[in-house]
């Protein structure tokens, strides 16, 4: 049997010429895509402006490859830590840390690490892969429906310091930034976004050369290069 496709891996447009093709409106795609990135929906029972043979038509053909927050702590300070269990089984973190004035969502971009840094729990962690767009994306909607709970207000912030490498998955974190400051997507400003890196200085030219709108932190650690190599090894290639 042919595997079916995830869903979320189609633009909208796309999502418009599939239902097309198959004898439907185009705007069935807008709905859809309204309820798989506005509305975070994990099953498409749960849609429920479409027609029943519509979501069995969906279901026939895809799926929605969604994280599930397989574990969760909370501190007595109001910070939750999650253990986040991916569609294939794997498993990376992510963590909410409030504050008086916002929460702020500290999240995961890589399984494992292929960097070495001597200080860092994921660097013993051989890197398995790279998150997909919509995985990060889940991971924002998580803490966000926790600060909701937990916090009573929206997420304010978000830092991409959690598991793995950003600007080792640059196309993907880009991709999921753009959906997560969308109007289509959780509506967030650029600016309430910081991506922190161990240091890939062509990556971090190719942020510049592609204009981002957020926030950029560097981990230096040391600013004496030979101790920097020391404790962060992968320093030696890019100094």
């Amino acid at each position: 049997m042919k595997p079916k496709k995830d869903i979320r891996s189609l633009t909208k447009e796309q999502l418009r010429d599939f239902f097309v093709e198959n004898g439907d409106k185009a705007f069935r795609g807008n709905q859809v895509y309204e309820w798989l990135w506005s509305k975070v929906s994990h099953s498409f029972d749960g849609m429920t402006n479409i027609s029943k043979e519509t979501r069995k038509m969906l279901e026939d053909n895809f799926v929605i490859n969604h994280i599930e927050v397989d574990e969760m702590q909370r501190s007595k300070d109001g910070t939750i830590k999650n253990a986040v269990r991916l569609h294939d089984g794997l498993m990376v973190e992510s963590v909410l840390i409030p504050t008086e004035t916002r929460t702020t969502a500290c999240i995961s971009s890589q399984v494992g690490c292929s960097l070495d840094c001597k200080f860092c729990a994921t660097a013993r962690l051989k890197r398995m892969r790279n998150l997909n767009p919509d995985e990060i994306y889940d991971q924002v909607a998580a803490i966000n429906q926790q600060s909701l709970l937990y916090h009573n207000r929206k997420l304010t912030n978000i830092v991409f310091m959690g598991m793995g490498e950003p600007l080792m998955n640059y196309n993907n974190v880009l991709k999921s930034i753009e959906k997560i400051t969308s109007d289509e997507g959780l509506g967030m400003s650029p600016k309430r976004i910081t991506l922190s890196t161990s240091g890939v200085p062509k990556m971090i030219r190719k942020m510049a050369d592609d204009a981002v709108k957020f926030n950029l932190a560097v981990s230096l650690h040391s600013a004496i290069d030979e101790v920097r190599t020391q404790i962060m090894p992968f320093n030696k290639n890019f100094p």
